[in-house]
């Protein structure tokens, strides 16, 4: 049985609970790297990322690189003696850090690699209406997500699930296949395999043109689009109405998929209720944020919001 060591790199909150399973059972951490301080808010006031909260609440030793190949952290990594590295949502690794422990750096990825290799794995599984996704976790090499695999887990996907529902339950199974993992390696059992070459699906970065619906897409697709971002980055379009254009954010919606003759992206709207009009029916909305306001159920924005006979979205 080897003596594990175990310097954890990672960001946000996704990386946090694995980092905490980690703790609480009770392996050694001799580091953890994280990404440095960045101003925030109107004050600009500095703010510390997910992990490096819960690491001081813990006395962990804590660096934090801007550049990964900086002599002064190989240094520093070097000295934390480390004999095993998790990496959990941080950055690519020069080959000078992932080749550096003993029992090699491992990456825990939320997709069933070679599927979904890249940044926003679990948005993209639901925007393109994957029924199943999961969680790999792989030996590190020197490109992107492409390392031999240890181990994988699947999970369904619910047709009506969003981006954040699924986050938090890819969390979790990613913690216990981590734990599984470090286990493997610690009692040096560990086999691996290398990918299988198939059709690659990427999981672009998001940014605000990926992110735009595009009203003459078919309503499966919108619909996949807005849960696939909800709550985070969120979808967008633009309403127009009153002669002004609103840029629009869409968190909760449902889709009704009926024959009708109205145009594309007309919003119809009732005291209640708003419906956007489709090729092939109506996306229902039930929570949407227009610029300059807060999120908002349908019928509070109704109550304060008139909409012109003419609105659409576009």
């Amino acid at each position: 049985m080897r003596d594990l060591r175990i310097v954890f790199m990672g960001t946000p909150d996704f990386a946090v609970t694995i980092l905490k399973h980690l703790v609480e059972n009770k392996y050694t951490i001799a580091g953890v790297i994280t990404a440095p301080d960045k101003p925030a808010g109107r004050g600009r006031k500095l703010n510390q990322s997910a992990v490096k909260k819960y690491a001081l609440t813990q006395n962990l030793n804590i660096l934090q690189p801007t550049n990964l190949k900086n002599q002064d952290f190989i240094d520093d990594l070097a000295s934390l003696k480390a004999n095993l590295q998790i990496v959990v949502a941080f950055r690519m690794l020069p080959k000078v850090v992932w080749n550096m422990p003993k029992f090699g750096t491992f990456n825990l990825h939320a997709s069933l690699l070679p599927a979904y290799r890249g940044a926003a794995p679990i948005n993209w599984a639901i925007i393109n209406g994957e029924s199943k996704t999961g969680v790999t976790s792989f030996f590190i090499d020197d490109k992107i997500d492409t390392g031999e695999i240890i181990l994988q887990r699947e999970s369904a996907i619910k047709e009506d699930e969003t981006v954040g529902e699924l986050h938090d339950t890819l969390m979790y199974l990613g913690a216990e296949l981590v734990i599984e993992t470090v286990e493997l390696i610690k009692n040096d059992k560990v086999t691996t395999y290398k990918q299988p070459e198939l059709e690659e699906k990427t999981a672009y970065k998001l940014f605000p043109d990926n992110c735009k619906i595009d009203w003459d897409d078919t309503l499966d697709n919108i619909y996949n689009k807005v849960r696939g971002l909800n709550p985070y980055p969120a979808a967008w379009s633009t309403i127009y109405t009153n002669e002004e254009g609103i840029a629009t954010k869409l968190y909760r919606v449902e889709k009704e998929t009926v024959p009708h003759s109205d145009a594309v992206g007309k919003i119809i709207t009732t005291k209640k209720t708003l419906k956007v009009a489709a090729k092939n029916g109506y996306l229902i909305i039930h929570e949407m944020k227009l610029s300059g306001k807060k999120k908002m159920d349908i019928q509070s924005l109704l109550n304060g919001f008139k909409f012109s006979t003419d609105a659409k979205m576009a």
